[in-house]
């Protein structure tokens, strides 16, 4: 598997290795490259990397590309990646149906370089729009962290994860004690800047990127820490209930 530091990642899947050397030499040029010669690898590789983009050959030995398509959107954590097929095979009905389960373009051989990193580009760019539009979705208006819904989205895909890799996964609570009658008292703007500067000393407990923080509603929150026992749990519950 070659690596190389970029902007983005592109997974270059192909069973015949020339083929794979020389697509992996067009997209290098600008982004980093991930690399995998079948199918099964193809998955293992964009569950655990996680790319921004995967060129997939169609006509493999182990699996077909049609069905690593099928396997990838059937899983939330790699559902929203976008494919591209390249294959040799120029057939409208191959092209159709591609298309039909989920790739977001297709590409026959031979390649023309130029026009392959336009294709790719392209495809970077129009996820980059849509991960800032679902990221904006994301954000609770008030405090700037995950919202509700976000926080769902994660605790279901990190369930499946840590039932498939058989992890442990953590969850802690987190509620404002008199809260509204702060709220009365005070007023609501007052209330309010209580809970972002409340999220905010909160916030900084977290030290995985993995984490996540989220406002569950009102004056409720909670994290959200994959890979975390219940020792790793108790030392955060304590730093939040310390406020450090």
């Amino acid at each position: 598997m070659a690596d190389k530091t970029g902007d983005k990642t592109v997974l270059v899947v192909d069973d015949e290795q020339l083929f794979l050397d020389f697509l992996s030499s067009i997209i290098d040029q600008e982004h980093a490259v991930l690399t995998a010669d079948n199918g099964a690898q193809a998955i293992e590789i964009a569950r655990k990397f996680c790319p921004d983009l995967i060129l997939l050959d169609v006509e493999m030995p182990d699996l077909h590309g049609f069905d690593v398509l099928r396997a990838l959107k059937a899983d939330p954590i790699t559902a929203d990646i976008p494919v591209i097929f390249v294959t040799a095979t120029n057939s409208a009905s191959a092209e159709v149906k591609g298309l039909a389960i989920g790739a977001v373009d297709y590409i026959t051989k031979p390649l023309v370089p130029i026009i392959v990193s336009a294709r790719v580009n392209s495809q970077l760019e129009l996820k980059a729009q849509r991960d800032f539009l679902r990221q904006l979705a994301a954000l609770d208006g008030l405090t700037g962290i995950a919202n509700r819904r976000a926080f769902d989205e994660a605790l279901s895909m990190e369930w499946r994860r840590s039932q498939r890799n058989e992890t442990q996964l953590s969850l802690i609570f987190v509620d404002i004690d008199h809260f509204k009658a702060y709220n009365d008292s005070y007023g609501h703007l007052e209330g309010d800047d209580c809970l972002k500067r409340f999220a905010g000393a909160l916030e900084k407990c977290l030290q995985r990127p993995g984490d996540i923080f989220a406002r569950y509603g009102g004056e409720e929150f909670v994290c959200l820490m994959p890979d975390t026992d219940i020792e790793g749990t108790q030392d955060v519950a304590e730093k939040n209930a310390e406020g450090r």
